[in-house]
């Protein structure tokens, strides 16, 4: 079941254009993420979704009807700011509350999810402080609980883990994902930071520049980009400009100028993108060898720099077109040691790479 309809939403402030035709479809019970670096529109997107903006064009669909002509506070979408946005004069409890009683949600029922949205958050000692009387991560689980306590539809986050240090961020994220499994809620989340992405969405939009580069599951974007852009956002990325020699459906048979006599095979996206074709190696698929695989194509290269990271160890090659490739690979006693200088040969599984574009007719 479809909880929002995204569809054709534009938005220019002047000459500017934000958002160029936006449409997506977020299904109920969805932890959706809109990701993307500073300036490429998933807030003023958030804001438009919240009631905050209104889009030069487009409709946003729930059950039917048109979210766009109804005010912010009759929308059923509940949100929780960057800044968390608690009022500073007022206790926890009465943050919570204050929703409910725009709502004008009875009395006994406006205490009672109260109570619940406290038990929630795992806050029911904490009611009567303030603000500043809690720490960030508590005035974090405040502002969620206010948006769950008035039982929206949908709940927007506004990187709302960006103000957290990587402990706590950890933790509260381990907490949202454990909300968001137990109660079901449509969540749409904003942020640039692909880690929150890839362990919390149950589906990703991409956006660049106003546009949607691409949409679907975190595996799916992660494993099978459908561009260099999405590619080398998501995670780190190998990218070797190619050729391709042959198709056939999702399949391509492509050469490297840095290896012009092996032929790779790759995972292709079904519809042919645009501008330069290139292939993708993620780091943990790239095996360094002293000699030739013999079951793999394999890229000659010389190892530029080896760094040990404890869990894993990282090591730099570089081909002799000048591309730098990155193998990543767990650290191991019984690994073969490599050193800066070293001739090698890299290899990865076969139809582990993917072709990607500089872009897509999605985009």
């Amino acid at each position: 079941m479809t909880a929002l309809s995204i569809q054709g939403i534009t938005k220019s402030f002047g000459r500017t254009t934000v958002l160029r035709d936006i449409s997506l479809r977020i299904d109920s019970g969805d932890f959706f993420f809109i990701l993307g670096a500073s300036g490429c529109g998933k807030s003023t997107l958030l804001r438009i979704l919240a009631g905050l903006e209104q889009p030069d064009s487009g409709t946003i669909l729930a059950d039917g009807e048109d979210i766009l002509k109804v005010p912010a506070h009759q929308r059923g979408i509940g949100m929780v700011f960057q800044q968390y946005a608690l009022w500073p004069h007022m206790t926890v409890t009465e943050n919570i509350r204050f929703g409910l009683e725009v709502q004008g949600t009875p009395k006994l029922e406006r205490e009672k999810r109260v109570e619940e949205a406290l038990a929630l958050v795992r806050m029911n000692d904490l009611g009567k402080r303030y603000p500043h009387e809690i720490s960030g991560g508590q005035q974090q689980r405040v502002a969620l609980a206010r948006a769950l306590a008035v039982r929206p539809r949908v709940i927007l986050l506004d990187e709302p883990l960006s103000n957290l240090d990587a402990r706590l961020r950890e933790e509260i994220r381990q907490e949202l994902h454990e909300l968001h499994r137990s109660l079901k809620v449509t969540m749409i989340y904003v942020t640039h930071d692909q880690e929150d992405a890839l362990t919390l969405a149950t589906k990703i939009a991409l956006l660049r520049s106003g546009t949607v580069e691409q949409v679907g599951t975190p595996s799916e974007l992660y494993q099978t980009p459908k561009t260099r852009y999405v590619a080398e956002f998501l995670g780190s990325a190998n990218i070797l400009p190619c050729s391709i020699r042959a198709r056939s459906g999702t399949t391509a048979e492509v050469t490297l100028p840095c290896a012009p006599s092996e032929r790779f095979t790759a995972q292709a996206p079904r519809e042919t993108g645009h501008g330069d074709s290139f292939l993708c190696v993620r780091p943990e698929l790239l095996v360094v060898r002293s000699s030739r695989a013999e079951n793999a194509p394999s890229v000659p290269a010389t190892v530029r720099h080896v760094a040990y990271k404890g869990s894993h160890i990282d090591i730099e090659c570089e081909t002799s077109t000048g591309e730098r490739l990155l193998s990543r690979s767990l650290s191991a006693p019984q690994r073969e040691p490599r050193a800066a200088g070293e001739a090698v040969f890299l290899s990865w599984p076969t139809g582990t790479a993917v072709l990607v574009y500089e872009s897509t007719p999605l985009a």
